[in-house]
């Protein structure tokens, strides 16, 4: 029992390579897709009030105190909240945001090539998470409201919370992509000695 368990653990410890370009490889996934989703206007909509109570974001928002009075529910068309979006600069916002997404996912597709590119784009997603993560402080609909049920307000996550919080696993892919990255160039530059095995 205690070889074949030492089989398997042996067999898991293997796929560390594998894991890790899974790993980059989700992020590029990630990135490239939500931030080219932000082009779509549901998609620009749905970060509004995350924008709009950030201290590092709102000010590129025109009107961010009245952002709930003009929130667009997913697969609703509502022409006058649509016209209150475009003078917000909501749409103008989310096609700057996703641009600077997709092109740290494209920093981290240049691992093979240029890695020091690619572990420099892991860092920015790093930072990223971070601001995103930030929202949990910052944004009062990432909890349930209390709109009667005794489960409301912290450590109650609503959807946008969830949302919010898978970002701490962003962030610690994106350390791991980072390290691999640098350590990829330091191979390529002869600093392998400088590197712990």
């Amino acid at each position: 029992m205690t070889s074949g368990l030492q089989r398997l653990m042996e067999m898991a410890a293997k796929t560390d390579r594998l894991g890790i370009t899974v790993t980059r490889l989700g992020l590029i996934v990630v990135l490239l897709w939500i931030g080219g989703l932000k082009a779509f206007r549901y998609e620009a909509d749905g970060i509004v009030p995350f924008v709009a109570n950030s201290p590092l974001m709102s000010f590129w928002y025109g009107d961010p105190g009245h952002y709930k009075a003009h929130k667009n529910p997913e697969g609703a068309l509502v022409p006058a909240n649509r016209a209150w979006h475009e003078t917000n600069r909501t749409y103008l916002f989310a096609y700057g945001l996703g641009s600077v997404i997709v092109l740290y996912g494209l920093m981290l597709c240049l691992h093979p090539w240029l890695p020091q590119v690619a572990a420099a784009g892991s860092f920015l997603v790093v930072v990223m998470s971070f601001v995103t993560l930030s929202f949990l402080i910052t944004t009062p609909e990432c909890w349930v409201p209390a709109l009667g049920d005794a489960q409301h307000g912290f450590p109650y996550l609503s959807g946008a919370g969830r949302l919010v919080v898978k970002d701490a696993i962003m962030m610690g892919a994106a350390l791991v992509t980072m390290a691999d990255s640098a350590k990829a160039y330091l191979r390529s530059h002869g600093h392998a000695t400088t590197l712990k095995a």
